[in-house]
């Protein structure tokens, strides 16, 4: 068996039509209308909108490869991993159609099954089909079973609603301006035109945990466990912390084909998605240039004037936008020593703390579960290790006094039952997302490279309880820690989400207040990353806010 942290082969996705990089290492020109520091989805969508709009506009990514964290890699022969993020859910519709993106090869394949192993040897499976899921539901509840479709509608209320706030840059509520007003008012209506009992659960959602929201609606703790942990992606919170439930509706945001809550796979991996905006990026005239790495923006008087590159080259622009995480962003690319004292302090309270690790397995078989046996439609879904809520919350036990879970929630796919461009026939690609896996180990971070494969065999052998004859069938592994994700993905302390989704770094105070509106205190510094409204995922709003945002105010 293969192992490795960030071992890395090709570049592009199978089956990508061609290559939408432009060069590598230096760009053509030395004077540009926008830079766009990081070719990560939400900055190649800010370069996109940017170039649709006239603006001269270079890309520059550190990296070999595309995607930031929405990236596809031939870590080993014939195996193609979705290395980070691994599911499409969030991704804007409105942004597929004004970027063309599927005639660049966007092209999601949806999951329609959610199944829960269990111990004892019995499952559940819960399907896109609501009959289909009442009748498994109903084996451990029948009340739960008759719940389960209004709290699904009562959700997908809240998300729409939500898209109000995710689709437009956040409120300010402290200005008068009466554009400002306006926008609340807009919000306003839309909240108010919500059902009355929909408002209360809205209320609920923004200061509950989500153990206790979902003990609210369901009785079954087989149910609530797969369900609770949508609440703790991505932070460094238990299911029984307060602020938890709000994640869960961040996770109906999504939709594919205007069908809420549907998540799907990106055929040829996560990597296709941002190569199809690469792409469309391309068609409207952006250069886009791989292992370039900037070393500082070049800021004169106040004012951000270009890039520094780490070979010494400088390149001129009338804007410099960050796709990198706060922290890189104003610690790494501006300097501390441009930074006001108080601005600097409101930087270090911003909360990252990473919690996530990833396995990423090549395997010559598919893994058979000893409570649903053989292949079946429950395993091209995702597949969550989480017999109940106790269990997480006991994993986040041991990860709050620095260890990684000795029993880790586990959210596992196989998309190369649906795709199969992503292994060789016959074999198969797992992977699995790792909650929880602190980057504050004890003894500080710098242990995680010690402990790493120690990590990957504890996510391995919990999902072989489940499975029995997964070892055997293991050809390659790859294990990221949160060290990895920081060092190799540029994630700082390896937070997935370039910042928790905690309620106080949300909307106007994402990933500060008074500079949540894209902007930095640096003129025509600008930022279009995850760290900003609305957040994480592969969402892409982020990037198409920064961009409309600058060219409303004519910064470039």
């Amino acid at each position: 068996m293969t192992q490795g942290a960030t071992k890395t082969s090709s570049s592009a996705p199978p089956g990508a039509a061609g290559s939408p990089i432009s060069g590598v290492g230096q760009p053509r020109d030395r004077s540009y209308d926008v830079i766009v520091v990081g070719g990560g989805h939400n900055g190649l969508v800010c370069a996109a909108y940017l170039a649709k709009a006239g603006k001269k506009v270079l890309v520059l990514e550190r990296r070999h490869v595309l995607g930031g964290a929405a990236v596809s890699e031939q870590v080993f022969p014939g195996f193609t991993f979705s290395v980070c993020s691994y599911v499409v859910s969030l991704f804007r519709p409105h942004i597929i159609r004004e970027l063309g993106l599927v005639d660049h090869g966007f092209h999601v394949i949806p999951l329609d099954c959610s199944f829960l192993p269990l111990p004892d040897g019995r499952s559940l499976a819960r399907f896109g089909d609501y009959a289909r899921t009442r009748r498994e539901i109903a084996q451990f509840s029948p009340r739960d079973a008759e719940v389960y479709p209004e709290f699904g509608l009562a959700m997908s209320k809240l998300a729409r609603f939500s898209k109000h706030v995710i689709d437009h840059p956040p409120p300010e509520p402290t200005s008068l301006a009466p554009r400002e007003l306006l926008q609340l008012l807009r919000l306003g209506r839309g909240y108010q035109a919500l059902d009355r009992d929909v408002r209360y659960l809205n209320l609920k959602l923004l200061t509950m945990s989500a153990a206790d929201f979902l003990d609210e609606w369901f009785e079954s703790e087989v149910l609530k466990g797969p369900m609770s942990v949508s609440g703790i992606i991505g932070t460094m919170l238990g299911v029984r912390s307060p602020g938890t439930a709000y994640v869960l509706l961040h996770h109906y945001m999504g939709e594919i084909d205007g069908a809420f809550r549907a998540w799907g796979f990106s055929k040829g991996g996560t990597g296709a998605v941002s190569y199809a905006i690469a792409a469309a990026a391309r068609g409207f005239g952006v250069e886009i240039v791989t292992e370039a790495t900037v070393d500082h923006v070049r800021i004169t008087s106040g004012r951000a004037t270009g890039v520094v590159l780490e070979s010494g080259n400088e390149i001129t622009a009338k804007a410099v936008v960050s796709g990198c995480d706060p922290h890189r962003t104003y610690f790494g690319l501006i300097g501390e020593q441009h930074l006001e004292p108080e601005l600097v302090g409101q930087l270090r309270r911003y909360k990252l703390r990473g919690s996530s690790g990833k396995v990423n397995l090549a395997v010559d078989r598919l893994p058979d579960f000893t409570c649903r046996p053989g292949p079946g439609p429950h395993l091209e879904g995702d597949i969550a290790i989480v017999p109940n809520v106790d269990y997480v919350e006991r994993a986040y036990d041991e990860a709050k006094y620095g260890a990684f879970s000795s029993r880790p929630y586990l959210n596992v796919v196989i998309p190369s039952l649906v795709d199969p461009t992503v292994a060789p026939p016959g074999k198969h690609v797992i992977s699995c997302f790792v909650q929880y896996a602190p980057y504050d180990l004890e003894g500080g971070p710098e242990r995680w490279p010690r402990q790493r494969e120690a990590f990957g065999d504890t996510v391995v052998d919990t999902l072989a309880e489940y499975c029995p004859g997964l070892k055997e069938s293991i050809l390659h592994r790859q294990v990221l820690t949160p060290w990895d994700l920081e060092h190799e993905f540029g994630l700082t302390e390896g937070n997935i989400f370039h910042g928790e989704l905690s309620l106080e770094q949300l909307l106007f105070q994402r990933p500060m207040a008074g500079w949540a509106r894209y902007r930095t205190p640096i003129r025509n510094m600008w930022m279009c990353s995850s760290g900003t409204h609305p957040g994480g995922g592969i969402m892409g709003a982020p990037g198409e806010l920064a961009a409309k945002a600058m060219l409303k105010a004519g910064a470039a």
